[in-house]
Parts: C-alpha cells; structure tokens; sequence
C-alpha cells in the first residue's frame, strides 16, 4: 500500500490553478501528510493561491524551475513518496507564439524530474498530461489507446512529456502514472483561460472575445473533480505505467459556455463578440473516462451547474485576487492576441 494518507508529496507547480486545488485538498484530506511545492511562479504562478496554507507546519514552498537539476535533484533527494508534476506551460494561444518555453518546461523539465526520481526512488511519479494529446476528436470518445494527435505547440510539448514518462516506466522500471484530463474550470484559474477571461470581462463590462463561430467544443470538469481522480489513481494497485483519461462526459461548447456564465451574472449575449479564429483549432476534444472508473471506483461529484455557479461566485468574491493580474504583461498579451471583427 502506498502511504497516501501519511505520505510525503512533492508538488511542482503547485502555485499554478490545478496543481493549487491539489494542495489544499490533500492537506485537507490527509491530517498526517506533508506537502512541499516547487514552482517557477511565472506570469501563472501565484503564490498568494497558498496563503490559506502558507503557516501550516505540513507545508513548505521552494522556488524553482523544474528543467533546473541543480535545484531539482538535491530536493527530490530529500526523500519523497510521491512527485505529481502540475507544472508546466499550458496555454495554447501563447505556444503558438512561443513554443520554446513549452518545449524546455513540458519536455525538458520532465526529463529533469524523471532523472532524479530515476536516482531517488518514490513510490509513484504521476505525469499530468491532457486530453490535446488526442488531437481533434469528432466523432466519440479517445480512450488511452487512441494515437496521439497534437496539433499545436502546447498539446505536442505535453505528448512529448507523457511519453518520455511512460518511457521511463518501461526502460528504468520508474512507477509512473500518466493522466489525461479535459479541461477545468474553477477557483484560482488564471484569467486567460476561458471561464475566468469570460467572467472577469463581464464584471468589467468588457466584451468576451470568441474564436471564430464559437462552436468548439470541449468537456468541462470541476478541478475538485481532477483532483479527486488523481488521489483514486494514488490509492490503486496497478496503475503504473497506465495512461488513466479524466473527463467528465460535459460537453459545452465556447457560445453555451459564454452563455451561461452571461446569465449567471445578468448580463446579455450582447457581450459575446467575435475575433479572428486562432491557427489550428481543434473543434472538439473527448475522453473516454471508463477505464479509470472501472479500476478506481471514482465519478464526477461536482454538478456543472452548481460547479460553474460557485466559480462565478468565487471571481465575484475575490475581485482583489484577479484584478492585479489584468495589467501589465497581461494586458499587453490581451492586445495582441485577439483582434476583435
């Protein structure tokens, strides 16, 4: 048995959204456990997402990259009994502009971790892959055995990630497990993805930028939900070197999304508006989550409708944790990026 309930976690990109929820919730959880993230903070990683944890005794903070062996191994050296890796470069728009930085943090620094594990054993490093792997899905569900498709900088960056884990299982005999999970949505997302873009630009008054006919579609899950997933995945037998999807079987696309959170704000439709589609789109990702359900027991608790109210909510709440974000580099970043028609 692995000692998930007393364990010893190391969290990179832990300061990041998903990785965030994570935290808190496995300190929650798990009274006896001791949890220690590395993140880069970059212009993604706020370290005021910690401060509900920052002086618990369970909890520590290093600044690091993860492609930086020298900050890497000595503290993977320190002993650990699980490494899930949440850090990484994840927005698609930017890969486009600069695949460099996707390529060093979701291949690199991969490589990286998987050295010093490979050096300093633990009882489970767990990859956080994506969905994107799979490419465009029209028709149906990807399962784990479905070949791998990226069509973007991002989603090929992380294709190269999950399989140099995988690899790493086969050739060195690491305990690795890989997940694939849609997309999330959530408290302490950065305000580039899609919800919190949307929401926060409709308490502004601002219009909400959709790509071309705002028909792509994807499935939402709640990242309590993700989170739930992984800590199943933690607890089973057998689940090395096994890809294990997550999604949620939610399929909204961008118009119903924006619809929706328009009208849990009340405001109009008016506010959609149209820009320039981005490069190579993909029109709709899936997942088949069976595998995972069939091995671990675990299902979707979070409703999509009590989920995307209580981040509304949330966004409405913390207008002081959001607000500083959407300046500066941000801002610069908005303006380039979508060129409203």
């Amino acid at each position: 048995m692995r000692p998930v309930e007393t364990g010893r976690y190391l969290v990179t990109g832990g300061a990041g959204f998903i990785g965030t929820n994570f935290v808190h919730e496995c300190l929650r959880r798990h009274p006896q456990a001791q949890v220690t993230v590395l993140d880069k903070l970059t212009y993604a990683g706020n370290p005021r997402n910690l401060d509900p944890v920052r002086n618990d005794p369970r909890f520590r903070f290093v600044q690091g990259d993860i492609a930086d062996a020298a900050i890497v191994e000595p503290l993977i050296a320190e002993g650990f009994d699980f490494v899930i890796n949440f850090a990484a470069e994840t927005h698609v728009d930017r890969s486009i502009g600069d695949p460099a930085s996707f390529v060093k943090t979701d291949v690199f620094g991969v490589y990286t971790l998987l050295e010093a594990v490979r050096k300093h054993p633990v009882s489970l490093f767990v990859q956080i892959s994506t969905d994107e792997v799979y490419g465009e899905i029209l028709d149906g569900a990807a399962t784990e055995q479905s070949p791998l498709l990226p069509r973007n900088p991002y989603s090929a960056s992380k294709a190269g990630g999950d399989r140099l884990a995988y690899s790493y299982w086969a050739t060195y005999d690491i305990p690795v497990a890989i997940t694939r999970c849609s997309n999330n949505y959530g408290p302490y997302q950065y305000p580039e993805k899609l919800v919190p873009l949307f929401v926060t630009n409709a308490l502004q008054g601002e219009k909400l930028p959709v790509y071309g006919s705002g028909k792509n579609t994807r499935d939402w899950i709640h990242a309590l939900d993700h989170v739930n997933a992984i800590f199943h995945i933690l607890a089973a037998d057998g689940v090395e070197g096994e890809v294990w999807n997550i999604g949620a079987e939610n399929e909204r696309s961008v118009l119903e999304i924006g619809g929706e959170l328009l009208r849990l704000l009340g405001k109009t439709d008016a506010l959609l508006a149209s820009v320039v589609d981005r490069p190579g789109h993909d029109r709709r990702y899936a997942v088949d989550s069976s595998k995972l359900r069939a091995k671990t027991g675990w299902k979707c608790e979070v409703p999509f409708e009590q989920g995307l109210a209580e981040t509304v909510r949330w966004y409405e709440e913390n207008a002081d944790w959001w607000r500083p974000l959407k300046s500066g580099e941000f801002l610069d970043y908005y303006k380039r990026n979508y060129k409203f028609l």
